[in-house]
């Protein structure tokens, strides 16, 4: 997933994605306002199609099942380098990554290549406490600087940061993920040690300096010779006020910035959103002059899945402290009753597909007007509650990717750069909080049936966009 759901903490990730040509897109059938006129000529030449997967989560053997020009993967950063740092080179593990892009360039597919997805070696997490530790940059540099020296010459797209907000609020913050730490007094049963005041922004912190050195290596050392591009991925919700009182409409600004501008404010503009220095304080860290965290990256990576309201309240209790109260918002998922949109199957999940395009052009008006990929966008159901038919037949689904996309085209066509648009998820997969109950995919892995593959009616829509001319 993205926003709200957990990501493996270790294994690949893919991202397999087409290039179309004069594909149409197709119309879903459960949309009464759907046309025939909507199709691949309606996007830019060049756009970006495709479907997205986790090998921790997902089987890939199944590539040959659609129709695609390339995909995109995760490294496993212990797997090149078992002790964590440049000392230690696993020489098989390189030749695993050449193998995986060798193939993947064999079946005429291009390789998109995510350097950290979640997986700190555990060996500097013994060390030093990985993302804890400034250390960790230098390492990160390595672990990037080697990637780019191995792969760099048939690699041609790399993304540094994989949802950081998530890995830093999460893991540090709720304690939900690993390395599962928080203040005691927010989850007493799971986290051991932590503090939620603090570390949630001392990680987030070094993950900028990470991505700032890998952007910086590649741009000095191998862009000119390697000729490839380099971005990152950033997930957040869509918030929209819960009232229309100005507190409301600050508080909805206040949470864009306490999850996207955590990261985009200063990769683009050197520093934090104002608004969390005014209330974190000194709990939020400084850059210094030789940070350079603003480093020019190529694109930006937009994961996008829900909306919520967002209420003004008073500041939280000061011996209270943690990332996720800071905002003084208090983040609804109901006004009088209502979402802003149907729930879907996860309970997190609320369909908004206005807010793809609200924060498309958000985006393009407070951070320098990037290049953008719509790097994940996907509709959950409960898997339990479905027969085998309805789980096949997931019309709900291309609706919900063709009112998305129509969202998408209404930014395209006011000037926003976005150059792709990709599907969670390839297969249902095991979602890092709900296991294997909630079903993304645009096909089926039947688990009472020697994991039989089964094509959804959506896989079918899909492919019928991919297909080559």
């Amino acid at each position: 997933m993205a926003s709200s759901l957990g990501r493996p903490f270790s294994g690949m990730l893919l991202l397999i994605i087409c290039l179309l040509a004069s594909a149409k897109l197709g119309t879903p059938a459960t949309d009464s306002n759907a046309t025939t006129n909507f199709n691949r000529t309606s996007f830019p030449e060049n756009f970006m199609f495709g479907v997205a997967s986790s090998s921790y989560q997902s089987d890939l053997g199944i590539l040959e099942d659609l129709h695609m020009d390339a995909f995109r993967f995760s490294i496993s950063w212990a797997r090149l380098l078992p002790s964590g740092n440049i000392s230690q080179v696993n020489p098989y593990g390189i030749q695993f990554y050449n193998n995986v892009i060798n193939e993947t360039i064999k079946r005429g597919l291009e390789p998109f290549v995510t350097i950290f997805h979640w997986d700190s070696p555990q060996a500097l997490e013994d060390k030093y406490e990985g993302f804890l530790n400034g250390q960790i940059v230098n390492d990160f540099r390595d672990f990037a600087d080697l990637c780019f020296r191995e792969f760099g010459d048939r690699v041609k797209y790399w993304i540094t940061l994989n949802e950081p907000q998530k890995f830093s609020s999460a893991g540090y913050d709720s304690g939900d993920f690993a390395p599962g730490r928080c203040s005691k007094w927010v989850n007493e049963k799971y986290c051991k040690k932590g503090d939620s005041s603090t570390e949630p922004y001392i990680v987030a912190h070094h993950l900028l300096l990470s991505h700032a050195a890998a952007v910086k290596t590649y741009k000095e050392k191998y862009q000119a010779s390697q000729n490839g591009k380099i971005g990152i991925t950033l997930n957040t919700p869509w918030f929209e006020p819960y009232s229309n009182s100005t507190d409301d409409h600050d508080a909805a600004k206040r949470s864009r910035d306490f999850t996207l501008g955590w990261f985009l404010n200063p990769i683009t503009y050197g520093d934090y959103p104002a608004s969390m220095r005014e209330l974190v304080k000194e709990r939020l860290p400084e850059f210094s002059s030789q940070d350079e965290v603003n480093v020019t990256f190529d694109f930006v990576g937009l994961n996008y899945y829900t909306a919520y309201y967002a209420e003004n309240t008073n500041p939280a209790d000061p011996d209270r402290l943690r990332y996720q109260t800071d905002s003084n918002v208090d983040i609804k998922a109901k006004k009088d009753g209502v979402s802003l949109g149907p729930q879907a199957g996860a309970t997190w999940q609320f369909v908004y597909p206005e807010g793809i395009q609200y924060l498309l052009n958000h985006i393009k008006d407070d951070y320098n007007d990037p290049t953008i990929y719509i790097t994940e966008n996907g509709y959950s159901r409960v898997l339990a509650k479905l027969s085998e038919s309805e789980t096949l037949d997931d019309s709900p689904r291309i609706t919900f990717h063709f009112n998305h996309l129509q969202n998408v085209l209404k930014s395209i066509k006011i000037g926003v750069k976005v150059k792709g648009y990709f599907a969670w998820t390839f297969t249902d997969d095991f979602e890092f909080t709900d296991g294997y109950t909630i079903g993304f995919g645009l096909l089926h892995i039947n688990r009472t049936d020697n994991l039989t593959r089964q094509k959804k009616r959506s896989s079918t829509w899909f492919s019928e966009c991919l297909l080559k001319n």
